[in-house]
């Protein structure tokens, strides 16, 4: 009863976090019923074999059935954290967003040449309104979360974001901005700045934000026509300088928007 129990539970785990982790789970129980060596290891083992095939060999094949697709990797667009974007499956998208994701990275390329523009979750591959936790909305390929650009203490631009995640390290609203993670927790939204236990640890604290980069970036994003909305936080929104309606407030049943930029079609 016991072993029957842990099994459902890292099914369920693999199921909320990557998809394909449930589905590689089974089929290590099925053929280590044919197997003739067995216990955790052989299953583990195997587990992670068949994971690795499907992640990286076939699922990215089967998704555009599903009409998804994986992010195309390209000189300006890049993944934040490839291991945990692409080894978590969390990088499919449909064919629309993925055009339009080239098209932002391009033209803000050729804005500026040096800059690399880096996304974080989008989708999972499989099953439109299966969830992409933590988020509330990343269920139907049609949204993704792109990093701020950030800069050194000494003000030089670089690649690099403060956490390992990409998540987690807010830019907090200064003195005479709007501090709405304070409003919305004092209104019952306790979750409201949970991601900052997600980071997976801080190997550049002492980055800086980029106002310059982030304000054009986030102009690039509103101008393209097939954008229908932009999430940041209001204190960010006030402080840029950006006005575009498409610019919205993402509520306080989600979560604070100030260390990444949410876009959707």
């Amino acid at each position: 009863m016991a072993k029957t129990v842990i099994g459902i539970i890292i099914f369920l785990v693999l199921a909320v976090t990557t998809q394909i982790g449930a589905i590689s789970f089974l089929l290590a129980l099925v053929m280590c019923r044919f197997l003739p060596f067995k216990g955790v290891a052989v299953q583990l083992t195997l587990n992670v074999a068949l994971y690795t095939l499907l992640t990286f060999a076939i699922v990215p094949h089967v998704a555009p059935y599903f009409g998804r697709e994986p992010i195309a990797i390209t000189s300006q667009l890049k993944p934040t954290n490839y291991w945990l974007t692409y080894g978590l499956n969390r990088q499919y998208v449909t064919p629309e967003l993925n055009s339009v994701l080239a098209e932002i990275s391009t033209e803000f390329q050729q804005r500026h040449p040096t800059a690399v523009v880096n996304f974080l979750d989008a989708g999972f591959p499989f099953i439109k309104h299966y969830p992409l936790l933590p988020h509330l909305s990343h269920h139907d390929g049609r949204k993704v979360d792109l990093s701020f650009f950030y800069l050194t203490a000494d003000g030089k631009a670089t690649p690099h974001k403060p956490s390992r995640s990409g998540y987690g390290i807010f830019e907090n609203p200064h003195n005479n901005e709007k501090d709405t993670t304070a409003f919305c927790k004092a209104h019952g939204y306790f979750q409201y700045d949970y991601p900052k236990y997600l980071t997976l640890g801080v190997p550049y604290p002492n980055l800086k934000f980029d106002e310059v980069l982030n304000r054009n970036l986030i102009s690039v994003i509103v101008s393209h026509p097939n954008i229908g909305k932009v999430f940041i936080e209001p204190h960010l929104r006030t402080r840029l300088g950006l006005s575009h309606p498409r610019i919205r407030f993402h509520g306080c049943g989600a979560v604070r928007h100030d260390d990444h930029i949410h876009l959707q079609l």
